[in-house]
Formats: C-alpha cells, sequence, structure tokens
C-alpha cells in the first residue's frame, strides 16, 4: 500500500491536464499513486495520459459520461493510500505540497485532515500576486493560524474559507462520511468539507501556498450557474445543526441560494419555476428589490431578460476573478 493516494479527475482539458500530471510527478515526496479518472473525454486525454510511462500512474476511463462525482467517486474508490488528496484537472500543487502535508499528518494523530493555502493562476498557468492576495483575504485564509482549526463549522459553512483541491485527507475519514455525495453533483467540494465538519473530524490549517487553482473564462455559464445552486440548495437543506444560531443562519443561507437559483431560472426562460423559488426566499429574507426585479424580469421576453442582465453585469467593476480570467 502506498502512503498517498492522489486523484485528478478529468474530463476533456487534455490543454491543462499534463500541468496537472507534471506537479504530481515533480512531487519531491514519492510514495504515492496517481490516478486520473476520466469521464468518458472525446478529446486527446487518453493520448496524453499514455505518454507517461510511470507505474505510479492509474488511468480509468470511463466509456460513458457518468457525471462529475460519480467520476471523483470511482478515483477514491480506487485509491489504497491510506492519505488522499483530490484536485481539478486544471489545477496543480506545488513541488513541497505531499512531504510538508504528509509530515504534519504523521506527526499529528488528531488532525484527520490539513489544508493549506494556494496560488491563483491564470490560464497560462502564470501566478498573480495580488488575485491571491485577494482571494485568502475573501475567504478568511489570511485570518488562520497554522495549526488545529478552532471551529470547523464556522470555516466550512459560514466562510467556506478551506478547498478540497489543496486538502490532504485521511482517506479512512472520507470512506465514513460518504465521499461526494452524487445529489451535491456540481457543489462537492462544500458539501464533503461541511459534512466533515458535521461530523466531527479535526482540520490543520498551514498558511502556505502550496496548490495552484486556475481562473480561466471557460469555468462559468448560465447552465453551470444553475447546475451549481440547484445542488448547493439541495445540501444546505440537508443539513441540520443543533445550534439555534447555526440553524437560523442554514436557513437564511438556504433561502439566499434559492433567490438566486430563482433570479438564473428565470433568465434561462424557467419563469414559473423562478418566481416560486423567488417568493419562497421573500417568506425569509423579506421584500427586497431583487425578489421585485426578478419577477419583473420574469415577465420579460426572454431575450430582453438576457440583453438587460448582461447589461447590469457589465456595469460591475470587476473583481480580482474576473481580472484573471480576462488576461491574455
Amino acid at each position: 500500500m502506498v502512503k498517498v493516494s492522489v486523484c485528478i479527475p478529468t474530463y476533456n482539458r487534455s490543454h491543462y491536464l499534463q500541468y496537472a500530471i507534471n506537479s504530481v510527478l515533480n512531487q519531491s515526496f514519492d510514495d504515492y499513486e496517481l490516478i486520473i479518472c476520466d469521464d468518458a473525454s472525446s478529446d486527446n486525454t487518453a493520448e496524453i495520459v499514455n505518454q507517461y510511462q510511470d507505474s505510479r500512474i492509474r488511468y480509468i476511463k470511463h466509456p460513458q459520461n457518468i457525471g462529475r462525482s460519480k467520476n471523483m467517486r470511482s478515483g477514491f474508490a480506487a485509491a489504497t493510500g491510506e492519505y488522499f488528496i483530490k484536485f481539478d484537472d486544471d489545477d496543480a500543487i506545488a513541488p513541497e505540497f505531499l512531504a510538508k502535508t504528509v509530515k504534519i499528518l504523521d506527526s499529528s494523530p488528531e488532525a484527520d485532515f490539513v489544508c493549506t493555502d494556494h496560488w491563483i493562476i491564470n490560464a497560462s498557468s502564470i501566478r498573480d500576486e495580488a488575485a491571491t492576495r485577494e482571494n485568502s483575504a475573501k475567504w478568511g485564509k489570511d485570518k488562520l493560524q497554522s495549526g488545529i482549526i478552532p471551529n470547523l463549522i464556522e470555516e466550512t459553512f459560514i466562510k467556506q474559507s478551506l478547498q478540497v483541491g489543496s486538502t490532504l485527507f485521511r482517506r479512512r475519514c472520507l470512506a465514513a462520511i460518504d465521499y461526494m455525495r452524487p445529489e451535491a453533483d456540481g457543489c462537492e467540494d462544500f458539501d464533503l468539507l461541511v459534512r466533515i465538519a458535521l461530523a466531527g473530524y479535526q482540520g490543520y490549517f498551514l498558511p502556505e501556498l502550496l496548490m495552484e487553482y486556475r481562473f480561466h473564462g471557460g469555468q462559468t455559464s448560465l447552465k453551470q450557474d444553475i447546475h451549481f445552486l440547484s445542488a448547493k440548495a439541495f445540501c444546505i437543506d440537508s443539513y441540520h445543526f443543533s445550534q439555534p444560531e447555526l440553524e437560523a443562519l442554514r436557513v437564511n443561507k438556504l433561502a439566499s441560494t434559492q433567490q438566486g437559483l430563482g433570479i438564473r431560472l428565470i433568465e434561462k426562460g424557467e419563469s414559473t419555476r423562478g418566481r416560486e423559488l423567488l417568493q419562497q426566499s421573500s417568506q425569509v429574507l423579506g421584500k427586497s428589490y431583487r425578489v421585485y426585479f426578478g419577477i419583473f424580469l420574469s415577465y420579460l421576453p426572454t431575450s430582453f431578460r438576457k440583453t438587460l442582465l448582461n447589461i447590469l453585469r457589465n456595469l460591475k467593476p470587476q473583481d480580482y476573478s474576473a481580472k484573471v480570467r480576462n488576461f491574455q
């Protein structure tokens, strides 16, 4: 049995996959297996993988597309390592990632996983220092101290400060909580971290930039937004907290997610369902300009809705993520 199983789920991203694979093969720590699970890619992914002559690489290609979560689960099911990490096919880990995170888990039996901070990189694999600082501040990573995370529920559910792709887990913990629920497809990482916190496991934070998370133009679309928000609503609805203040926050977070989903469904043309969600969310959050605007949109022709929303989006100042995505 190897010490670490590294899993890279992939689908039609051969142009980035090679960068991800090389980041694993360049690790200073070498007691690992690399599992690449391919969700029936139609590009030259198989050709890219097969060019590597390394016995540590295991390639699983599904004959038909089975979806993100099930593809991730297939890599986890094939893993044999004591420790496990999954990161996406357009991301990468720094050469010392495994050495440093394995050392912490080996020496800290109370820690069930160790999470690091990460770089933001653009489509050309260039690290953006300003965007990295803004990203760390946005998600509160700049406030986390080295060591056991004091309030894991707060960090995972409220602040969402941790990231699965920069985290090495004890594999037994992931098996115990049902790794990557298919019902959470599109929101798996958020769901996994919240459920591991709810199960009482402990996390360790290492405030070093040991992973690379890529922003690029091909990551978002209306269809993907709807898929993500639908999955997130399912996840939040499935959690229940014993603390009244956390439970109240959960109810509000669910309503806010339903509100965002309602507006995007209206944008797509699903007016009736969109209005239902807006009205449902307003029972918790109260009436707001966003609800009134969404309902107004729902009575306009679909083409007008898209045009109006695009105009409004273009008026908003670009944040650091948009700037990185638009980098040429």
